[in-house]
């Protein structure tokens, strides 16, 4: 009998999911907006405020983990543990839970990866770098490059410890999130100038509140 994931220490989880990466592929899109429009289903449309497609299968022509991230924004006001209980039901597993911010996957079993894998992070409105580093990167083709450059070196290092590959991408992360919500910002206060004055709301907090995927 196969044991439970649950019952697996965190080196035999990492033996048996190690880091790998592919080619981009261009179905990983279509797996993403079938997997949000099964959750568009369920989930209430008032409190959901946008379904996104974040992470490197999201940036285009970039080798990547073949796991799909979708980034669930809700409002303020929305029941978190709600939201918990419906992800679980529909076969999400809760892998961490912070202030306003939990994290589920789907499609991890006994024998390894299931063909389609999901990690899916559920936060309040406006919680989402990940859309600005998503952008820029499809935008700027260099910057891309180098974040696969790096990419394939940590593989190569860490490819059976998730946690110093995550690592090791933080700083590169975070420089780029940084450059495209400041070009963001400029582009914004630009267009409000242009309009009726000047706003510094970026783009991603700007727009009306409903549900739509991004």
């Amino acid at each position: 009998m196969s044991r439970q994931l649950s019952e697996m220490s965190l080196e035999e989880l990492w033996q048996l999911f190690p880091i790998f990466l592919t080619e981009y592929k261009p179905y990983w899109k279509d797996w993403f907006e079938e997997e949000a429009a099964l959750l568009k289903e369920h989930l209430p449309a008032e409190q959901t405020v946008r379904i996104s497609h974040i992470g490197s299968t999201a940036i285009k022509g970039i080798q990547a983990k073949p796991i799909i991230d979708i980034l669930v924004e809700i409002t303020e006001n929305s029941d978190l543990k709600w939201f918990s209980r419906y992800l679980t039901s529909a076969g999400y597993l809760c892998m961490s839970e912070e202030e306003q911010r939990l994290s589920f996957n789907k499609g991890y079993t006994e024998q390894g990866f299931a063909e389609r894998v999901f990690h899916l992070h559920l936060r309040r409105a406006g919680d989402n770098d990940e859309l600005y580093f998503r952008d820029y990167l499809n935008a700027h083709p260099q910057a891309a490059g180098e974040y696969v450059k790096l990419k394939l070196s940590l593989w190569k290092q860490f490819e059976h410890d998730r946690d110093r590959y995550t690592q090791g991408k933080t700083e590169f992360v975070k420089k780029y999130t940084r450059y495209a919500k400041e070009q963001a910002l400029k582009q914004a206060l630009t267009e409000e100038e242009q309009c009726h004055g000047v706003s510094q709301d970026f783009p991603y907090t700007r727009r009306k509140q409903e549900a739509y995927l991004e």
